[in-house]
């Protein structure tokens, strides 16, 4: 898919290496992958984010410091 440029990701690192950083120091204890704090990071880029996880660490992160991170768990 990637390479047909069906599926096209916006994120780009550089930009939110910072943030995704803190992510990663603020959740060392859980621990939180680099991966997942991507995902939190990508989340908080948009207003209306929806995760698809089979991960439930995401409903110990919070986006923007404080706020539940909408999830979709297929069971």
């Amino acid at each position: 898919m990637l390479r047909r440029d069906a599926l096209v990701s916006g994120f780009h690192f550089a930009d939110s290496m910072d943030a995704v950083l803190r992510l990663m120091e603020k959740y060392a204890d859980v621990p939180m992958s680099f991966a997942d704090a991507c995902l939190v990071r990508m989340t908080e880029t948009l207003n209306d984010a929806t995760l698809l996880t089979t991960d439930s660490d995401f409903q110990i992160y919070r986006r923007h410091g404080r706020q539940i991170i909408p999830c979709v768990s297929p069971r």
